[in-house]
């Protein structure tokens, strides 16, 4: 685009009187409308010495002056950059017009929402098609951490986001939150792989009920008794479900509550490991923490078993390419449905947020029982749709209390 020079003319013309005033431009770019403040009722204005398109008058009120002076003052005026992009002029000073997230945010905001949904769908379905050619969940939960870790580790490298650096201090911190991620991330694997994806996210309903009594007996918060009666339906439910579950049986039952209090005792730990680090850059260092603790038992575990004919019998089953494409791909699918749904919930209020982390559940639920052909008793359905609802009511409770919290320290402060 050819340079434009330091300051505009224009011409002002009324019935009467003709006068040229020169308008400072301190953003050199091609304007496209003007709002100015004159005493001038109706005049034309138009560039002077330059071969461009008669500007468009948005906008004029007035002033009156002595005959033959016009006092001119630019108040706002649209443009464009050099990529055609539109700029607001606001007082001399220019700014982006508004995109269409400003524009549309719930659309956005619901965009978020399925992809979040869509990614963790897509990755509980092709997890679950790997355990039935591939059970080893211990090696399986590697894979996760590790395409996650190598995700990152690119991301840092070209500087999306950019890296945070971390001390002896933020690393004592973040390992016991990185330990009970690891042990909560194997324990759901070792349940998906043993049990029916939809009895093992009927379990970890239950996990709300961790929550509060690690939060009332181990943080000594008090917890209202409104909770704890919006509880007594998710615990009726799940048990329901669990006696009359087809593909019920200990390990995969087991596992599940264990991944249940190792993610309560993470969300603890996370809230004393508050650093003030970008949430990217948390997830990225305890991704690889996480991993270091995963390795040992994969190791030890399923190690001989890999060696001897794990390995072998995947890939007779498949084939080599479909073996380490299904393991990369739900991998990716684990990180990005993750990174997603902090992406997803930091956009909305705290009500929000526990809406959307139940229609979660029901969704993979559903689409777990349709995929899979699962089938379910009528005391299994029952049951799982009673624990789903307390779910409901208990994060509806909960996330109005925190909005009251939330609105007294405002007023408070």
């Amino acid at each position: 685009m050819a340079s434009m020079p330091s300051s505009i003319q224009f011409s002002l013309q009324r019935s009467n009187f003709s006068s040229t005033h020169k308008v400072a431009s301190t953003n050199l770019v091609p304007l496209r409308s003007l709002s100015v403040v004159s005493n001038s009722k109706s005049f034309e204005l138009s560039p002077v010495g330059l071969s461009r398109k008669p500007l468009k008058l948005v906008k004029c009120s007035q002033l009156l002056k002595p005959r033959n002076t016009v006092d001119v003052f630019i108040t706002k005026a649209a443009a464009a950059d050099s990529e055609g992009h539109d700029i607001e002029i606001t007082d001399g000073y220019a700014k982006p017009t508004k995109g269409f997230p400003e524009k549309f945010p719930a659309l956005v905001t619901g965009f978020f929402f399925f992809t979040w949904y869509f990614l963790n769908v897509i990755f509980n379905i092709l997890n679950k098609k790997v355990y039935n050619y591939f059970p080893y969940p211990y090696f399986v939960s590697v894979v996760h951490l590790l395409v996650g870790v190598t995700y990152c580790l690119i991301s840092w490298s070209v500087g999306l986001p950019k890296r945070a650096p971390i001390n002896k201090e933020l690393l004592a911190l973040l390992t016991p939150v990185a330990f009970c991620h690891a042990l909560g991330h194997v324990m759901s694997n070792v349940s998906f792989a043993t049990v029916a994806v939809s009895f093992t996210h009927t379990i970890k309903a239950l996990e709300p009920f961790f929550s509060a009594a690690a939060s009332q007996f181990v943080l000594g918060h008090q917890i209202p008794i409104s909770l704890w009666l919006s509880l007594t339906p998710v615990v009726i439910g799940v048990s329901m479900a669990s006696l009359t579950e087809l593909s019920f049986n200990w390990t995969g039952f087991t596992s599940a509550m264990i991944s249940n209090i190792a993610f309560t005792y993470r969300s603890i730990y996370s809230k004393k490991a508050m650093t003030g680090m970008d949430s990217t850059n948390v997830y990225a260092y305890i991704s690889i923490m996480a991993l270091l603790f995963c390795l040992p038992p994969a190791i030890f575990i399923e190690g001989p078993q890999l060696m001897q004919y794990g390995f072998r019998d995947a890939i007779t089953k498949v084939g080599l390419y479909k073996f380490l494409s299904d393991l990369f791909w739900i991998g990716m699918f684990y990180h990005l449905y993750n990174q997603v749904a902090t992406n997803t919930l930091e956009r909305v209020a705290p009500l929000t947020h526990a809406v959307g982390n139940v229609l979660k559940r029901v969704f993979v639920i559903g689409f777990s029982i349709v995929v899979f052909g699962n089938k379910i008793s009528t005391q299994t359905g029952i049951g799982t749709a009673i624990a789903i609802a307390g779910v409901a009511i208990y994060s509806l409770i909960k996330a109005r209390m925190e909005e009251q919290k939330r609105k007294a320290a405002l007023a408070h402060a």
